[in-house]
């Protein structure tokens, strides 16, 4: 079965290649993959592309090779679009809503343009995880900035709390149960559910300290532990599931080397296609 051949709804591998556009490099107008993702706003579109472009920066691949900001005039009115690489579509299309038949359609589309065909639902999955173990490195800086304000003598006895209350066990039993490295955080091994929930707990962890005005080691660990275990708690609720229980995920330093490889595999379909011309 071709590629192609997979799409009967609204996106179609065809209608996307027929949108493509060539100035000396091939690029598709975010405005028209808006339409073709199912979407009726660049509103709503937007946080898909704002996505896309995180998770760009976050692989250290140039914004500005693959997001050319523009206006364009729709329907009469002046809306400010982008000129998009296909990588860019691709990183669009992944983090885009896949509640959307189209955007599932796509998803399939992409991830077999970039050798993933077999599971396109993995390759959004990961692609969504980057940009969630990335923004969770960013409130860790920021809680241990509150952390040390208040009096932290032991960061790692706080953040220990934390994997405690909501694992039910320390950070290095964690580590042991799921065969990771003593010099790699479990959130490198973590799904992108599992990185969600982290969040949160990191999140309110740092609202608590703020709000309350706790000081000192003890009271510190105490509320990064209470913190844990109402997540803990939350998702017993919700899943059934207990966190330790959530299956282990592959490598992330990995994910990330392989979708930059993609990025240039991609990359070669419009050059092969304009070399030939």
């Amino acid at each position: 079965m071709s590629v192609l051949s997979l799409f009967n709804g609204h996106f179609s591998g065809e209608a996307f290649e027929e949108q493509s556009r060539d100035n000396g490099y091939t690029y598709w107008y975010a405005s028209r993959l808006m339409s073709l993702l199912g979407y009726e706003s660049m509103i709503s579109f937007s946080k898909a592309i704002n996505k896309a472009m995180t998770t760009c920066n976050t692989l250290t691949i140039p914004i500005l090779d693959n997001f050319e900001q523009i206006l364009s005039t729709v329907d009469g009115k002046t809306i400010t679009d982008f000129k998009l690489s296909r990588f860019a579509c691709y990183l669009i299309a992944m983090n885009a809503d896949n509640r959307k038949p189209e955007v599932a359609q796509a998803q399939a589309y992409f991830a077999a343009l970039a050798g993933a065909v077999t599971n396109y639902l993995e390759e959004a999955n990961n692609v969504e995880r980057i940009i969630i173990r990335n923004e969770i490195t960013d409130r860790e800086n920021s809680l241990s900035g509150v952390a040390k304000k208040a009096g932290i003598e032991s960061y790692a006895y706080f953040q220990s709390a934390g994997y405690r209350g909501m694992y039910n066990m320390n950070i290095t039993k964690l580590r042991e149960i799921r065969d990771i490295p003593d010099k790699r955080s479990p959130l490198d091994f973590m799904g992108k559910e599992e990185l969600a929930a982290n969040l949160f707990r990191i999140t309110q962890t740092e609202l608590k300290i703020k709000n309350e005005n706790i000081k000192g080691q003890s009271c510190l660990e105490i509320t990064a532990e209470n913190a844990g275990k109402e997540v803990r708690g939350t998702m017993m609720r919700i899943s059934k599931v207990a966190p330790e229980n959530l299956p282990k995920s592959s490598d992330i330093v990995i994910v990330k080397k392989d979708l930059k490889s993609k990025s240039k595999k991609i990359k070669q379909i419009d050059s092969k296609k304009n070399t030939k011309k």
